[in-house]
């Protein structure tokens, strides 16, 4: 099985690509970056083809065909809202996915539809009201654009993951390769995470366990569970809040 993947050089995406290469189904690993991916130079695994994309606004037929034969994305790619501007913001977490929705909608087919899995966030909303964030109103708004595209081809299986408390404390695999986070959010880590993984497990996100079943969610896994009141069904096209993300993967079960 062939799968792409966009934002390996971030927490969530670095986490999915430590989950591929361990599946033995997984044949191929296309990674979509702007710059080399340290942890795919390192991990030395054939199945990894790091494929440098300047613009991911747009994708020409020679790209398209390096991605042929892929039956799924993990879109991870994204930014804090508080790193760049509005538009910019808008640009990187809204309009690179949906154009790259578009594209990827060529390389399904009538007998294996294309895996698209686009990494939200918990507080996102489709509803948004006057004093939403503008992290929460892109967001659902990319989920409702994706919802519109499943609508209009049935061959292209968009869904949403909203993970809450992405934490990687004990995923030592990729501690090497993830962005260092700012003084004032590695405080805020180190108050918050003992409460939330003891306390408030709910709105724990494990990375070991998040990267696992994003990439398992791209391999067209878990279609016939969406029935649940912690997912919320757009027409076919399911957003998954953290809840059902670790009902599904069996986190929960571990408690």
């Amino acid at each position: 099985m062939h799968l792409i993947l966009t934002g390996a050089t971030g927490l969530v995406g670095s986490s999915v690509l430590d989950a591929m290469v361990k599946m033995k189904d997984i044949t191929k690993i296309s990674v979509l970056s702007r710059r080399p991916v340290q942890m795919s130079e390192d991990i030395k695994d054939p199945r990894i083809n790091v494929i440098i994309h300047k613009d991911f606004e747009k994708y020409d037929s020679e790209l398209l065909s390096q991605l042929k034969g892929a039956s799924g994305c993990v879109w991870a790619l994204g930014i804090s809202q508080t790193q760049v501007g509005k538009e910019e913001y808008v640009k990187i977490t809204k309009d690179y996915a949906l154009a790259a929705s578009k594209a990827f909608q060529t390389l399904a087919s009538e007998q294996e539809p294309f895996n698209f899995v686009y990494v939200s966030g918990a507080g996102a909303t489709t509803q948004p009201g006057r004093f939403s964030a503008i992290f929460a109103r892109t967001k659902g708004e990319t989920e409702l654009a994706l919802a519109a595209m499943r609508k209009a081809n049935p061959l292209f299986h968009a869904s949403s993951v909203r993970p809450a408390f992405i934490d990687s404390a004990s995923h030592d695999a990729i501690k090497p390769y993830i962005p260092v986070p700012s003084l004032a959010l590695r405080a805020s880590i180190g108050l918050l995470g003992p409460v939330i993984r003891c306390g408030v497990q709910s709105s724990w996100s494990p990375t070991q366990d998040l990267g696992r079943f994003l990439a398992e969610m791209a391999m067209g896994r878990y279609k016939d569970q969406f029935n649940a009141n912690d997912i919320q069904m757009e027409g076919e096209f399911p957003t998954l809040e953290n809840s059902a993300f670790r009902r599904l993967s069996g986190l929960d079960r571990k408690l």
